[in-house]
């Protein structure tokens, strides 16, 4: 039987192997910092050629490990969305539940202000955006902190959980605008919003479209608000 000992070349795939993956892994991690401040500078319009040149790598590297451009912005979304699942979670253990709520949605805008691409993404491509999002575990933290919030009596009751996501997408928006006056404007925008969310609420918020088209299918809808 032949050994390592009397043929140490039986060694030489496996330490082939591994710096081939070690060196993969550096080209990867090169790739998604390369996009990172790529997307979050000039939005979607980055584009995969670009990113190996920052990277320093060649294109065809790039598609080895991203096979489209859905694939790389797939997975920077799906980064971005770890992030707000990890301090929704950090916001779950605040002393305050109403702080809870009101960090998370100052994060999560911030983080919009900070990357262009985002902003683009969660506007354009719903799909992408609501996959990342479910793999992050969003839903069910977002539903957590919301009820958490309302138990102690500090958010208003009528908010679901399906607000705060549709809130922070919007301010995203803002964030990104340049016409006059909003430029700069958007984190007092977000502290109107907030003030807005308090309980008890100055107003009772109208039921979402979708559940008044089908209440009036079923022949229960009510008058419209005026």
């Amino acid at each position: 039987m032949t050994t390592t000992a009397n043929n140490p070349s039986a060694e030489q795939p496996v330490v082939v192997e591994r710096a081939l993956r070690a060196d993969a892994r550096r080209n990867r991690a090169a790739v998604i910092e390369a996009a990172k401040q790529l997307f979050a500078d000039r939005g979607l319009d980055a584009q995969m050629p670009d990113v190996a040149r920052t990277a320093n790598v060649g294109v065809g590297t790039v598609y080895r490990h991203f096979p489209t451009k859905d694939h790389l912005i797939a997975a920077l979304l799906g980064e971005r969305f770890d992030r707000m699942a990890e301090r929704a979670r950090e916001d779950l253990e605040f002393p305050d539940a109403w702080e809870g709520v009101a960090d998370f949605i100052r994060f999560s805008t911030q983080i919009q202000a900070d990357d262009r691409g985002l902003c683009e993404v969660m506007g354009s491509r719903p799909d992408l955006m609501e996959k990342a999002a479910a793999d992050a575990g969003l839903p069910e933290l977002c539903d957590r902190l919301v009820k958490r919030a309302q138990r102690s009596g500090q958010l208003r009751r009528d908010l679901d959980w399906e607000d705060v996501p549709m809130i922070v997408c919007s301010l995203g928006g803002e964030t990104q605008g340049t016409p006059a006056p909003s430029v700069g404007r958007w984190p007092r925008l977000v502290e109107i919003i907030l003030d807005g969310l308090r309980a008890p609420g100055s107003g009772k918020l109208p039921k979402p479209l979708s559940d008044v088209a089908t209440a009036r299918g079923s022949g229960r809808a009510s008058d419209p608000p005026r």
